[in-house]
């Protein structure tokens, strides 16, 4: 399905856990990305900005999201777009085309009410280890290729969609025999 650039994306069109799109390895984005690329991504930006918004969010019966990346609307496309407050209080929006982590800390970093998901409709209990900062190489809607640093809440934010184009789900990376264990030989603290 191709979505217009102000298609408004609902609940309706996220794809849930048990579909196979999410688990699978998303197909790289042709550089400099289509009119349809961009169009997709524009979509998905307006999702997430009207998820945040309370009075839209009533509106379109949506819950609020950080990021969404192509294969959560059924895209078989290596994209994915993040809107969100960084640690410096500063809005971030980011629309990212074959997005890689170049480069990771070796500490790490985790949310202390565990992750959760636009497509997951239940709660899921654990800590989930993340990279307490990474370096990411992409490109953007021009087809420049751009090269960023994240830390903290960013930094998980990015590890999470780039999971979902690989097809990894947050609750993979939980201990499943204790939710609560943390990795041992790392040294490892929550974000907040």
């Amino acid at each position: 399905m191709k979505f217009s650039s102000d298609y408004i994306i609902t609940m309706d069109d996220i794809i849930r856990e048990g579909d196979p799109i999410l688990r699978t390895v998303t197909e790289p984005v042709s550089i400099p990305p289509t009119e349809d690329d961009v169009a997709e991504m524009d979509a998905m930006m307006l999702f997430l900005k009207n998820s945040q918004n309370e009075e839209l969010a009533r509106k379109y019966k949506l819950r609020a999201g950080v990021g969404i990346s192509a294969n959560q609307v059924g895209l078989n496309k290596r994209m994915f777009a993040a809107y969100f407050m960084d640690d410096s209080g500063e809005m971030r929006e980011l629309a990212l085309f074959n997005p890689k982590i170049v480069s990771h800390s070796e500490a790490m970093t985790y949310l202390p009410e565990s992750e959760g998901c636009l497509s997951v409709d239940r709660i899921v209990q654990g800590f989930v280890p993340r990279y307490e900062r990474v370096q990411v190489k992409a490109w953007n809607r021009e087809g420049q290729e751009v090269k960023m640093r994240f830390r903290g809440f960013g930094s998980i934010i990015i590890q999470h969609e780039i999971d979902h184009l690989n097809g990894i789900m947050f609750y993979d990376h939980i201990n499943k025999e204790n939710p609560y264990k943390l990795p041992s030989n790392v040294r490892i603290s929550s974000l907040y």
